[in-house]
C-alpha cells in the first residue's frame, strides 16, 4: 500500500540556537493514532513538557489527522513572535513516521488490536515506546511485546495514569508499608458496560478513512461506522471499544488501571495469580457489540492473598488482619477503617514510590535511559490478570490452575486460548 506524508517537514534548527531549549536537544515524539484519547489527552500531555517536541502525527482517518496537526502546531505557533509554527509532520501509513530517524520515541494510540504490531515495529526501528493500554489482544503477543522490550533494551511505557494518581498512589503506599497488617484480600471494580443491539449492515467506506489499513490485522469485514469510530467526532466513544476483534471490553480495557494498582500494592506486578475462577455473560444475539455485559472472577496468589475482579464500579480496595483501605475511582479521598491507616508517610523506612504524571514518566526515562513507572512488562503481568480470566470465562467459567512463570495453564483447551484467534496477511508478528 502506498504511503502518504501530509503536511510540511519539521523545522530543524541548529544546535548552538535557543541554548537548551533548542530543539535537537529535545526528545522528538512522533505519535501514532490520533482519536478521542489522543487528541483529548495524549497530546495535551506532551505538548505540555519542555523536554520534547512533537513533530510528527499519523492516522488513517485523514480528519482526524488534520485536526491533530493543526492541534500541535497552533501550540507550538504561541512560542513564535510570528504566530505561525510548521513543523508537525502528519502521515496516513505508520511505518513512514517511524522510518523518519530524527523520531526518538513513539506513542500509540492506534485501536487495541494495533497496539502490538505497531508497537513491535518501531522497536525495532529503533524508536522507545509508550502505548495506551491494554496492551495487547492475547497473552502470548503480549510476551512477545516485553521480550522484544528487554532485547532491544528500549525503553517502554503502558500508558496509563493510575500510578500518577496521589490517592492511588498513596493507597499503595499505605499498604506496602504495613499499615493494613498483612495482606489478605484485594478487591478491584470496572465501570459497566452497555450493549444496544447494532446488526450487521455494511456501509460506504468514507473518503476520509483508509479502512483497509484500519482493519490491518483483524479479519476483513464490511465498513460500519459503529464498528469502527463517529465520523468528524473527537467527543464518542468508538464502536471498536465493544468489539472483539478489536478490543476484549471492560475486563481489559478499565482492568489494565485497576488492576495494576492491586498487583502493584501486592509487590507482584512481575508475575500474577496461581489459580482463576471466572464467569461472565455475553450478549445473546448477534451484535456487533459483542463484548461482555458483566463478569466476576476470583484469583489466588502462590503466597494466599486473594483477589475478586468484577464488573461493578471503578475502584480498589485492600484488606489485611489490621485493617482496610478502599478507592473509589474519581473520589475525593481515601476510605480506611482506621484514620491512622492513611495518615501522611512516617519513619525513616517508609518506602515511597516516584509520582510524575505518565505522559513525564515517559520523556524522563527516555532521556535517563531508565524504567519509566510502568514498563511493557509490567503492563503485559497486569493486562494478563484480565485475559486469564477472559479465557475461564470463554471455557464456560472454569477454574484453572495458571503458571505465571512459563505463563500456560493446566489444561491444553486453555492454552489454545493464548494466542490471538486470527491474524491478517504479514501483520502477525514472526515469533507468535
Amino acid at each position: 500500500m502506498a504511503a502518504a506524508a501530509f503536511g510540511v517537514a519539521p523545522l530543524i534548527l541548529p544546535r548552538n540556537i535557543l541554548g537548551a531549549d533548542a530543539p535537537s536537544k529535545k526528545i522528538s515524539v512522533g505519535i501514532i493514532g490520533v482519536g478521542r484519547q489522543t487528541q483529548n489527552i495524549n497530546i495535551p500531555g506532551f505538548l505540555a513538557l519542555d523536554k520534547c517536541r512533537v513533530v510528527a502525527v499519523c492516522d488513517v482517518d485523514s480528519w482526524r489527522l488534520q485536526q491533530a496537526k493543526q492541534q500541535v502546531e497552533a501550540y507550538y505557533a504561541q512560542e513564535k513572535t510570528s504566530g505561525r509554527y510548521q513543523g508537525c509532520t502528519g502521515f496516513r501509513d505508520f511505518r513512514e513516521l517511524i522510518a523518519r530517524p530524527d523520531i526518538d520515541a513513539v506513542f500509540v494510540g492506534a485501536p487495541d488490536h494495533w497496539h502490538v504490531p505497531i508497537s513491535l515495529a518501531a522497536m525495532k526501528a529503533g524508536k522507545d515506546v509508550s502505548c495506551e493500554k491494554p496492551l495487547s489482544l492475547s497473552i502470548r503477543e503480549g510476551r512477545v511485546l516485553a521480550n522484544t522490550a528487554k532485547k532491544l533494551n528500549r525503553v517502554t511505557r503502558t500508558d496509563s495514569e493510575f500510578r500518577s494518581l496521589k490517592l492511588f498512589h498513596h493507597a499503595v503506599e499505605c499498604v506496602r508499608n504495613g499499615r493494613i497488617g498483612n495482606l489478605r484480600r484485594m478487591f478491584t471494580g470496572t465501570p459497566k458496560e452497555g450493549a444496544s443491539l447494532i446488526p450487521f449492515a455494511a456501509e460506504p467506506v468514507p473518503p476520509e478513512l483508509d479502512y483497509d489499513q484500519w482493519l490491518g490485522p483483524a479479519r476483513v469485514v464490511g465498513y460500519l461506522e459503529k464498528r469502527v469510530h463517529p465520523r468528524h467526532d473527537l467527543r464518542g466513544r468508538p464502536g471498536w471499544m465493544q468489539n472483539l476483534d478489536y478490543c476484549e471490553g471492560m475486563i481489559c480495557n478499565w482492568g489494565a488501571h485497576l488492576n495494576d494498582i492491586a498487583q502493584w500494592a501486592h509487590n507482584s506486578d512481575h508475575t500474577g495469580p496461581v489459580e482463576v475462577e471466572a464467569s461472565g455473560e455475553y450478549p445473546k444475539t448477534d451484535n456487533v457489540r459483542n463484548v461482555l455485559l458483566n463478569f466476576q472472577a476470583h484469583y489466588r496468589y502462590a503466597d494466599g492473598v486473594e483477589l475478586t475482579y468484577q464488573m461493578d464500579r471503578p475502584y480498589a480496595r485492600f484488606e489485611g488482619d489490621e485493617g482496610w483501605i478502599e478507592m473509589p475511582y474519581g473520589a475525593p479521598k481515601l476510605l480506611a477503617s482506621d484514620p491512622k491507616i492513611i495518615s501522611p508517610p512516617s519513619g525513616a523506612n517508609w518506602i515511597s514510590f516516584s509520582r510524575k504524571q505518565d505522559k513525564e514518566d515517559f520523556i524522563e526515562a527516555v532521556i535517563s535511559r531508565s524504567s519509566s513507572m510502568e514498563d511493557f512488562e509490567v503492563g503485559h503481568r497486569t493486562l494478563s490478570i484480565c485475559q486469564i480470566a477472559h479465557i475461564a470465562i470463554q471455557l464456560g467459567g472454569a477454574k484453572l490452575k495458571w503458571d505465571p512463570v512459563t505463563e500456560r495453564f493446566d489444561r491444553e483447551e486453555a492454552n489454545q486460548l493464548l494466542t490471538r484467534k486470527a491474524w491478517r496477511g504479514a501483520w502477525k508478528p514472526e515469533d507468535i
